[in-house]
C-alpha cells in the first residue's frame, strides 16, 4: 500500500540549445513522482511533451489524480484502465517498479527474470540548424560510432550530405520530427541513400504517412511519433521498418516491454529513445534497449549536469543503472 505520493517539477538547463525542427529550449523541465510505503521508495521521471497535448501541470494534475487509487493498492497493472498512457502513466509506472524493487531487495531486472543488463552504445544528438553549423558539430563527434542529427527544414538534402561528409566513420541515424512533405521526401531519402545513412526516423507526419507504403525505402524508415505503443503496430505494417520505443509514449516501462515484444514478433527493427531528461529517466529504458538495434539514451549528455547519482557514460557508452538511481 502506498502511504505517501510526491510529485516534483524540476529544471535542469541544457548544455547550451537543443533544437529540432519545430523549435529550440535550454532547459529540460521534468517532472519526478515519488512513491513510499513508510519503509522503502521508488521514483520515476517523466518529460511532458507539447507534441502530444501535455504540459507541466497537466501532467502534476494526472499524477495527482491516481493519489486515491495508489493509496488503496493499485498495482501497475491497473495503470491502463486509471490513466491514458503518457507521460503521466510513465513516471507513476516507473516508480512503482523501483518501489516494488526496493521492497523486496531485488532488482527490477531479476523481477522481470531477465539477464544481467549489458552496457550500451547511444546515439549522440546533433541539433537543427544550417548545414555549416551542423557539420561543425558533426566532426566533434566524428570519434562517436552512432550519431542522430536532426533536420526537418528546406535544403536537408544539403544538411544529410554535410553530416555525413563529416563524420564518415560513424552510423548516422537522420531525424525529421515529421518535417518532411510528401513533395520532398523522395528528394531527401536519395540524398541519405547516397550519404550512407543508416536509418530515416519519423519523416512525415503522423497521420499524413500513407505514401511511405506506396514507395521504396532506400535507406530502413523508423516510426516515433506514430508509434505510442503496442496497438498502433499493426498499422505500421508496411510503411515503417522499425519503432522508435520511448517511455514517455507508451506510459511506462510495462508497456514499453510489451511493445518491444509485441514488434520482435512483427518483424520490426526496434530503436529505443528518449526525450531530453535526466539519467532517472533513462535507466529504465535502458532495460528495454538491451537488444536494441539503435539506441538513443543521450538525454543527460544534452544537459548542463545531470542528476547524481546518475548513469555512467563512458564516450558514447552507458552502463546500466545502480539501485540508489533506479531499480
Amino acid at each position: 500500500m502506498i502511504i505517501s505520493l510526491d510529485i516534483a517539477v524540476e529544471r535542469w538547463p541544457i548544455a547550451g540549445t537543443f533544437t529540432i525542427s519545430r523549435g529550440s529550449k535550454t532547459e529540460a523541465a521534468i517532472v519526478v513522482c515519488s512513491l513510499s510505503d513508510g519503509v522503502h521508495s521508488g521514483r520515476g521521471e517523466c518529460v511532458p511533451y507539447a507534441r502530444y497535448g501535455e504540459s507541466i501541470d497537466s501532467v502534476c494534475a494526472e499524477i495527482e489524480g491516481l493519489r486515491d487509487a495508489l493509496s488503496k493498492g493499485a498495482t501497475r497493472n491497473d495503470l491502463p484502465g486509471l490513466i491514458h498512457a503518457g507521460a503521466a502513466r510513465n513516471a507513476v509506472d516507473c516508480a512503482l517498479w523501483d518501489l516494488e524493487a526496493k521492497r523486496q531487495g531485488t532488482s527490477v531486472t531479476s523481477l522481470l527474470g531477465l539477464p544481467e543488463l549489458h552496457d550500451l552504445t547511444t546515439a549522440v544528438t546533433v541539433s537543427f540548424g544550417d548545414a555549416a553549423t551542423m557539420a561543425r558539430a558533426a566532426s566533434g563527434f566524428a570519434d562517436r560510432p552512432l550519431i542522430k542529427v536532426k533536420v526537418g527544414g528546406e535544403n536537408d538534402a544539403e544538411r544529410i550530405r554535410a553530416v555525413a561528409l563529416a563524420a564518415p566513420s560513424s552510423r548516422i541515424i537522420i531525424d525529421a520530427n515529421e518535417g518532411w512533405t510528401n513533395a520532398n521526401i523522395l528528394e531527401n531519402m536519395l540524398a541519405c541513400a547516397r550519404a550512407g545513412i543508416a536509418l530515416i526516423e519519423q519523416p512525415l507526419p503522423a497521420g499524413n504517412d500513407a505514401i511511405l507504403a506506396e514507395i521504396p525505402h532506400p535507406v530502413p524508415i523508423c516510426a516515433d511519433e506514430s508509434a505510442h505503443g503496442t496497438d498502433d503496430l499493426h498499422k505500421l505494417l508496411g510503411r515503417y521498418d522499425s519503432i522508435n520505443i520511448k517511455l514517455d509514449k507508451t506510459g511506462g516501462l510495462t508497456e514499453a516491454l510489451r511493445m518491444h515484444n509485441r514488434a520482435r514478433e512483427l518483424g520490426f527493427g526496434i530503436m529505443v529513445g528518449c526525450m531530453v531528461g535526466t539519467s532517472l529517466a533513462m535507466a529504465p529504458a535502458v532495460i528495454v534497449a538491451q537488444d536494441a538495434d539503435f539506441v538513443d539514451l543521450d538525454g543527460p549528455l544534452i544537459l548542463k549536469q545531470d542528476r547524481t547519482p546518475g548513469l555512467e557514460f563512458n564516450g558514447s557508452r552507458v552502463s546500466p543503472p545502480k539501485s540508489e538511481l533506479w531499480g
